[in-house]
């Protein structure tokens, strides 16, 4: 059915239980995950007088995303679920358009991701990735809620 599962992290607890979820479905299915984590860059620019000081905090982004990623392969390791890696760097760009980009590259044919499935004001001042995704994929996406 599903042959390539997308799974966006990000660190959060919402995106763990997607990645719990899309291990679950690809063990079940025989499927293989596709883990991306995306690294936006433009805050930092925007914050950051200092170069060496930006390079200092990209480069211990880069480190983070690294080792969430490999966290992320090992859990579905465990459960039998081979997967892939994609660490991309964007600027200015709406990460919800750099996962339907990656769905798209990576011939994923289901994209799993958590959302923090916010309400009324603070949904619309946040924005939502996952619903952005969501109205945007050309293919099936699945959202897992947060516990609370």
């Amino acid at each position: 059915m599903y042959s390539r599962i997308l799974v966006p992290l990000d660190g959060s607890k919402t995106a763990q239980r997607g990645l719990d979820e899309a291990i679950r479905l690809a063990a079940a299915l025989k499927s293989k995950l596709h883990l991306l984590h995306v690294i936006d860059d433009f805050p930092m620019l925007m914050e950051m007088s200092v170069v060496s000081n930006f390079e200092t905090t990209l480069n211990e982004l880069r480190a983070y995303a690294k080792k969430m990623l490999a966290d992320a392969v090992t859990r579905a390791s465990e459960a039998g679920v081979p997967s892939d890696i994609s660490l991309r760097e964007v600027v200015q760009e709406r990460i919800a358009g750099v996962i339907v980009d990656e769905a798209g590259k990576a011939g994923c044919d289901l994209i799993v991701m958590g959302t923090h499935g916010r309400r009324g004001i603070g949904r619309v001042a946040l924005g939502s990735d996952a619903e952005n995704v969501l109205r945007t994929s050309p293919v099936p996406v699945l959202l897992v809620r947060s516990a609370s």
